[in-house]
């Protein structure tokens, strides 16, 4: 087992969020919120030598929703996004990296926040689904983890897309999205500038650099939604989908997207523990993180 040497100075976040998500059954909560417990006790922290910046409590979560009543814990996400945006800047100003333990995509709210009160920042989005769901292509909005990324782009209520007056917190032309595998879900990026790599490993990397390093960005955040990795590695997520990424061509887009200039802060996102009955998935994302952030 390798220890990270790096010139970064690391820190972890846990995020544990699941208000983004439906409940996977009657009377059950999504079991993401226990993701970051599960990461540290994998040796998370010691594995990439990070400084612990503790936790952001997240609201109550509420099951009950139905269509028409708008993004599902809405209001609560926006407290959220709050309070995470402040913890991630207090991160970044003392000089650190923030490494942030989701929690379901609906953080990703918080860390574009952050940055977008600094400045103009892009997004390398790394997951096997586009999370672009708004009223513009569907009939209704529903979970926040299923429109992530619709959010951040600026559609959506004021009150979770306009926060300090703010919107977009990442505009279109400065996404890229990796490893979404539908033709649905790609659909939606249609007409919008946001650019997509189906396979990262076929020039995935060098794609993201043209989008991310401009001279007219000051750096960029990078998403990790698990389930970009293949089914048949990684099954612990709510939507485990084939034809993704595998441990090690993950650890070399990660690798490769940190070495980039502007790299801002990295988080992890949809693992869920219940589905990890003996911890083995959870020690390979430890890897995979350990790994890349050796770079």
């Amino acid at each position: 087992m390798s220890i990270v040497t790096t010139d970064r100075r690391l820190a972890v976040l846990d995020a544990p969020s699941n208000l983004g998500l439906r409940p996977p059954a009657d009377g059950a909560a999504p079991g993401c919120y226990k993701a970051p417990w599960a990461l540290r006790d994998a040796g998370l922290l010691e594995r990439i030598g990070a400084s612990d910046a503790g936790a952001v409590v997240p609201p109550r979560y509420v099951a009950t929703w139905q269509p028409g009543d708008g993004v599902r814990n809405g209001p609560a996400i926006a407290r959220y996004t709050r309070k995470l945006a402040e913890r991630v800047a207090e991160i970044r100003e003392a000089g650190r990296f923030p490494v942030v333990l989701g929690g379901d995509c609906s953080i990703l709210l918080g860390s574009a926040l952050a940055l977008r009160r600094t400045g103009r920042y892009g997004l390398a989005y790394l997951d096997a689904h586009s999370d672009f769901r708004h009223l513009g292509n569907s009939p209704h909005v529903g979970s926040a983890a299923g429109e992530d990324l619709a959010l951040a782009t600026g559609r959506g209520d004021d009150y979770l897309t306009d926060l300090d007056g703010l919107r977009p917190y990442v505009r279109d032309e400065d996404v890229i999205v990796l490893g979404v595998r539908d033709e649905e879900d790609l659909r939606d990026f249609v007409d919008t500038g946001i650019a997509h790599v189906t396979d990262p490993e076929l020039g995935g990397l060098e794609a993201a650099r043209k989008v991310l390093v401009r001279d007219d960005l000051d750096g960029f955040w990078i998403h990790v939604d698990a389930d970009v990795l293949d089914s048949s590695v990684l099954t612990a997520v709510d939507s485990p989908t084939p034809g993704g990424l595998d441990a090690a061509g993950l650890g070399s887009l990660l690798r490769g997207l940190l070495g980039l200039p502007g790299a801002a802060g990295l988080q992890i996102t949809i693992y869920d523990p219940d589905l990890d009955e003996d911890g083995a998935q959870a020690a390979l994302l430890v890897d995979i993180l350990a790994e890349a952030l050796a770079a």
